[in-house]
């Protein structure tokens, strides 16, 4: 019979998550134990801390891998229900909003950069294409920002014609164009080029 011994309950106080985050402060907890606080418990074999590892390790210990994983994948985990796994990407999703918040009112693009932390946490999760674009004002500004298009794994169709029909109607000097891969390539397809060379 398994023993009871890697239940968090049984642990020390100072060992525990939840403890720890009480007395320490949440930036003192490795992601595992934050996860681990999430879930609430692990089963008779794991603590949620050992559980909220083996989801980690699946991916490679890649928090935006997390992100990704769907409600099936996430109840494949033995001691994942399906109440868990909500938990998890609900939380994944408020993170993701969180900073967006935090890069949602920058006065100024400045470089390639500062478009990436801009619009990293909108896409970089997906797990289909999408296609956004800024508008910007004559101090580089973004005065708006709009999804374009969204497509299926390895395309999505944009019509011109509405793009700067956008920038028209809210007065743009310039406009960046966005958009993902969820395949993580960083060159860009030859429809990508294409649509580029014929925006000019």
């Amino acid at each position: 019979m398994p023993q009871n011994s890697m239940t968090i309950k049984n642990w020390s106080e100072a060992d525990q998550p939840r403890e720890k985050l009480r007395d320490n402060g949440a930036r003192f907890l490795s992601d595992a134990e934050l996860i681990a606080i999430i879930i609430g418990s692990g089963t008779q074999d794991v603590s949620a801390v050992d559980l909220a590892k083996i989801v980690l390790s699946s991916v490679q210990n890649n928090l935006n891998e997390v992100g990704r994983l769907s409600l099936a994948q996430l109840t494949l985990f033995k001691g994942i229900g399906e109440a868990k796994a909500i938990k998890i990407m609900a939380t994944m999703e408020l993170g993701r909003r969180y900073k967006e918040s935090g890069t949602k009112y920058q006065p100024k693009v400045t470089s390639s950069a500062s478009v990436f932390e801009l619009m990293q946490p909108l896409l970089g999760n997906l797990d289909h294409e999408e296609f956004w674009v800024l508008y910007l004002n004559n101090s580089n500004k973004i005065i708006s920002k709009i999804q374009l298009s969204k497509g299926g794994i390895t395309a999505t169709v944009v019509d011109t014609r509405l793009l700067f029909k956008k920038a028209l109607e809210v007065g743009a000097v310039a406009l960046i164009v966005v958009h993902n891969h969820p395949s993580g390539g960083l060159e860009p397809s030859p429809s990508d080029r294409n649509l580029t060379k014929n925006s000019k």
